[in-house]
């Protein structure tokens, strides 16, 4: 059969990529055209467009390159017809996923999404369309099956979350290993995670580097995005004690003793590696200021959102001070406080629903396309 798949962020290409090798494994002779990033392509496939071309966020920055994204919608919709595929899979990315669905209802397209947008938190109002132009939803987090199903009447399938998987997967790398490959002392590593855009990392970075001296026993290592060129980093890094280390997140956060982690899914990514963190956002002004405006949840962390509670603490725009972090990082350096922080994060992946979001995503989807053949 053939699969269209859209994921247009870095979380996207990561979730894709473990969707494509299970799809692989109950459909081998499986014929894939996406929209991703590296990870998916080592599957295989037809890689269409990356998505650091498509990493456009806050509503200031979406306005400005309203051009390029109008141009993305009409080539992915004339990329599609030309491909015809039996089933088009999106993995979040709302803004331009939406859209499509749209128009691909209408010609006749199956449509299946795979990690629903957070309508929970903000446009509501966007669940009308999803339930007149997706055929199936399947959602990860655990509190949105009740949110979908019991609240607005449109059932869906909790396949669990699929970065259990994706970390339950990874071959780890030795902790001497990773050291001596990056020239890292023996003191204890605070990892770094300003995100994977270049607009929040701009923003971040510089914060989050404030509190190096301020830690004198530890080694601050920084999380570069597989999307950015190393070269975007060297200005961050002059006359500070840190080191970069790219696409290696998952084997910097296996070594980590704490982390300083830009909100978003990289969150909920630290709190499975039982890491303790501290959440810093700064936005865009008046995309934040917008955005305070029309969102109502009382946290912006998964972390948070799921366990409907403070676990972590969330340093937010101008709340995101280098004497905030600094206090906030001891306190998750102090060891009664880190024990309570690894039960609650025990709690948390229990909620989740374990390994295998993957393969039931992929059942499901061939079991229906088959189903309608």
């Amino acid at each position: 059969m053939n699969y269209y798949i859209i994921a247009g962020e870095a979380s996207g290409d990561l979730h894709g990529s473990n969707l494509m090798k299970s799809l692989y494994k109950k459909d081998p002779k499986a014929s894939i055209r996406f929209w991703g990033g590296d990870l998916m392509q080592q599957q295989g496939g037809t890689l269409v467009k990356h998505y650091r071309e498509l990493a456009f966020m806050g509503f200031v920055e979406v306005l400005f390159n309203l051009k390029v994204i109008m141009q993305n919608i009409a080539f992915c919709k004339k990329d599609i017809v030309d491909f015809n595929p039996d089933v088009l899979i999106f993995i979040d990315y709302p803004g331009f996923n939406m859209r499509i669905a749209k128009w691909a209802k209408k010609q006749g397209f199956k449509t299946h999404y795979y990690i629903s947008p957070q309508i929970w938190a903000w446009k509501e109002s966007r669940i009308q369309a999803i339930k007149r132009d997706f055929d199936t939803l399947y959602v990860i987090l655990p509190f949105e099956k009740s949110f979908y199903e019991d609240k607005h009447g449109f059932p869906v399938s909790f396949v669990g979350h699929p970065l259990i998987d994706a970390i339950h997967n990874r071959v780890p790398i030795a902790a001497n290993d990773f050291r001596a490959q990056h020239q890292l002392s023996s003191k204890p590593i605070i990892a770094i995670l300003p995100g994977s855009r270049k607009q929040e990392i701009s923003k971040m970075l510089s914060v989050m580097l404030s509190v190096v001296d301020c830690f004198p026993d530890y080694q601050f290592v920084i999380a570069g995005a597989p999307s950015q060129e190393i070269s975007f980093y060297e200005p961050f890094l002059k006359d500070k004690k840190v080191t970069l280390v790219v696409n290696q997140t998952y084997d910097l956060l296996s070594q980590a003793t704490a982390a300083l982690v830009t909100s978003g899914t990289a969150t909920l990514e630290t709190a499975l590696f039982k890491v303790p963190e501290v959440v810093c956002y700064k936005g865009n002004w008046i995309s934040y200021q917008i955005a305070k405006n029309i969102i109502t949840l009382k946290y912006i962390s998964l972390v948070n959102l799921i366990m409907d509670k403070e676990v972590v603490k969330e340093l937010i725009q101008d709340a995101c001070t280098t004497q905030n972090i600094q206090l906030a990082l001891e306190k998750i350096l102090n060891p009664k406080h880190r024990a309570n922080l690894l039960q609650e994060y025990t709690v948390l992946e229990q909620l989740l629903g374990g390994v295998g979001a993957s393969e039931k995503v992929a059942d499901l989807i061939v079991a229906s396309c088959t189903k309608e053949k």
